[in-house]
């Protein structure tokens, strides 16, 4: 059976947008998503394939946790072999010896202007990388994201679309638990 991974954006960082892993879960399952899987607190929510397209799917979502929990929670969701594709485009397949330095920005469409991001002196920021394929951008930084001022510089680049992000690790975590 196919699944979808639904990736939500900002939530339990730092005692914000609190969302439980168990009420997540709970969400899901109250949509009528069957086989549900949450890994870790950050809002990966992994589940058969309601026969709903992706972005309806985002929708369905975002529109439920606005309702129950009066905040709003960007979401984007995945196919299962959509995220398998961005594990396989891998353009940095070096940084997976230390995977916490690659982090992968899944974004709601392909961006419309990337001007931001093309005008960035990528040779100011060494060893620091990044590479937008389609709806996922690729950042690859050797010493660490917490320093890294090309992964700041990235991140205030406009796209005019949703993003959120995943080291290495925990995407590979969600491919596998979506395989499960």
């Amino acid at each position: 059976m196919s699944r979808q991974i639904a990736l939500l954006r900002g939530i339990n960082v730092g005692g914000h947008r609190p969302f439980p892993k168990a009420a997540q879960q709970a969400l899901a399952e109250s949509l009528g998503f069957r086989e549900v899987s949450v890994l870790l607190q950050t809002g990966n929510i992994v589940f058969a394939d309601p026969g709903t397209p992706p972005g309806e799917t985002a929708r369905i979502i975002q529109d439920r946790i606005s309702a129950d929990l009066g905040f709003s929670v960007p979401v984007t969701v995945r196919t299962r072999d959509e995220l398998a594709a961005t594990v396989a485009a891998n353009p940095f397949p070096q940084a997976v010896a230390v995977p916490k330095s690659l982090h992968v920005t899944f974004l709601s469409d392909v961006p419309a202007d990337v001007s931001r991001l093309e005008a960035l002196d990528l040779g100011s920021y060494a060893p620091d990388r990044f590479r937008l394929i389609g709806r996922e951008l690729y950042l690859w930084c050797p010493d660490g994201i917490g320093r890294s001022r090309l992964a700041d510089a990235v991140s205030r680049a406009p796209l005019g679309v949703t993003a959120t992000a995943r080291n290495w690790n925990t995407v590979n975590k969600i491919l596998a638990l979506a395989d499960a």
